[in-house]
């Protein structure tokens, strides 16, 4: 039955442990999920950070940009284009968390996902 299947979403980060004292961590290495709910990906960073990023690889692709989320007092969220309706980001500054929302998930979405952080000068 279509409703019991379940997607995996694998989240993944680019070490980013340098010595300027950036970082970003995943919050859960492996999600799994029923269909047509809402998933929530999260990373947790640290440091002085201009925008966190999400991206997407299916097996035996590159990663593909999907949107970049800014580190300011009213966040800005840029998507590629076309947009994907269905993703939403949101920055939680007081906790350094960033979460992707995927609304009714697909056993399409299953891929893994990269959450990346861009510091005041350098991309991590």
């Amino acid at each position: 039955c279509r409703a019991e299947e379940q997607l995996r979403l694998l989240l993944l980060t680019a070490e980013l442990q340098m010595t300027d004292n950036y970082g970003i961590t995943a919050s859960r290495a492996e999600v799994f999920s029923s269909e047509e709910i809402t998933v929530t990906l999260s990373c947790n960073y640290s440091g002085s950070t201009n925008n966190l990023q999400w991206y997407r690889q299916d097996p035996g692709s590159a990663p593909q940009f999907l949107l970049l989320i800014t580190n300011t007092k009213e966040p800005i969220v840029v998507k590629v284009e076309p947009p994907n309706p269905r993703l939403t980001a949101v920055l939680n500054q007081e906790r350094n968390q960033v979460h992707l929302q995927i609304s009714s998930a697909a056993v399409t979405d299953s891929a893994v996902y990269y959450c990346a952080v861009k510091g005041n000068n350098k991309t991590l």
